[in-house]
């Protein structure tokens, strides 16, 4: 059998491989190392460009399985990859831990008035009656209560939030106190206190947080988006932010990335700005590379892989 692996990691996962298996090293820009005719698997890495996928499927017509490390797939099923009979599967699951961090991390720098005690040490000024908030009892909106959302709803629980949820399949969920099908959250979001985003971006959800979401929201409510840019209208956003439709939000993905210098997002003084990096630690890339093996052995013993994902649905 012949792999596919990505330069960065296939030094790690060559000494666990089985003797039998061949690998074929590909860097970032596409360039393979040897002949990958023949190759089966393809395991993909982050940050990985179009031009490269493309470069991998021309380079291996009998290519069976691709694994992805990111939970999101939307910038690889393009009309060329549906094209081929390929079993998809991605990291969902692997990301969900400093993920969930980082939201607890927007949520208690908004309620504690972080930015502002930063300021304020930063100008050597002692203030008294800076206001704050308590997360106790405040309701958590998580719009996709799949593995991260889950993850989140775990962590704010032990702080005493009230924590709603949407998923495409409504069931009772641990630390969810309710949860809705996805035609249904925008009749919860205006008792919302803080609302994350944490679905797939597909074509269903791109621009799922419009003008009228953000109308309906809390003057002081607090919108987080760790999903992918697209989710959000930001012209509706940028509007809401400035004229202060909802208190602030945090944002770690936009439409265009990197951010554009000239944004007017990064200048507002009520938007976190973080350059898409909630995902990522050094346990990340360790749980991205075991998952990998783990699907390997499935694979190699006809077993059902874990993180199918259904091309059709994007997730």
């Amino acid at each position: 059998m012949k792999l596919i692996l990505p330069i960065e990691v296939a030094a790690e996962i060559e000494s666990h491989l089985p003797s039998d298996a061949a690998v074929v090293r590909v860097d970032g820009e596409g360039n393979l190392d040897g002949d990958a005719g023949d190759a089966e698997v393809y395991l993909s890495w982050f940050y990985l460009k179009s031009t490269t996928l493309h470069k991998v499927l021309a380079a291996a017509p009998k290519l069976r399985w691709h694994h992805a490390p990111n939970a999101g797939v939307n910038h690889i099923l393009t009309p060329i990859y549906l094209e081929r009979d390929l079993i998809l599967t991605n990291g969902a699951g692997v990301h969900g831990i400093p993920i969930a961090e980082f939201v607890i991390t927007f949520i208690l720098a908004h309620a504690k008035n972080l930015p502002k005690l930063y300021a304020l040490q930063d100008e050597h000024y002692w203030l008294k009656g800076l206001p704050m908030q308590e997360l106790f009892e405040a309701t958590l909106l998580i719009i996709g209560a799949g593995g991260i959302g889950q993850e989140i709803a775990s962590r704010a629980k032990a702080f005493g939030m009230k924590i709603w949820g949407s998923r495409r399949h409504p069931e009772p969920l641990p630390n969810f106190d309710r949860v809705v099908g996805v035609d249904e959250w925008r009749s919860l979001i205006p008792d919302a206190d803080y609302v994350v985003i944490a679905t797939p971006l597909t074509s269903e959800t791109k621009g799922l947080i419009d003008e009228s979401a953000l109308r309906a929201m809390r003057p002081s409510a607090y919108l987080i988006n760790i999903a992918r840019g697209a989710i959000v209208d930001e012209p509706a956003l940028l509007t809401a932010l400035s004229e202060g439709w909802i208190a602030g939000a945090a944002l770690d993905t936009f439409v265009a990335e990197p951010l554009p210098s000239d944004s007017p997002f990064w200048s507002l003084p009520n938007l976190f700005v973080t350059p898409h990096c909630t995902g990522f630690s050094p346990r990340s890339v360790q749980r991205s590379i075991e998952l990998f093996l783990q699907n390997l052995t499935r694979y190699r013993n006809g077993e059902p892989l874990r993180n199918v994902v259904d091309r059709t649905a994007g997730y």
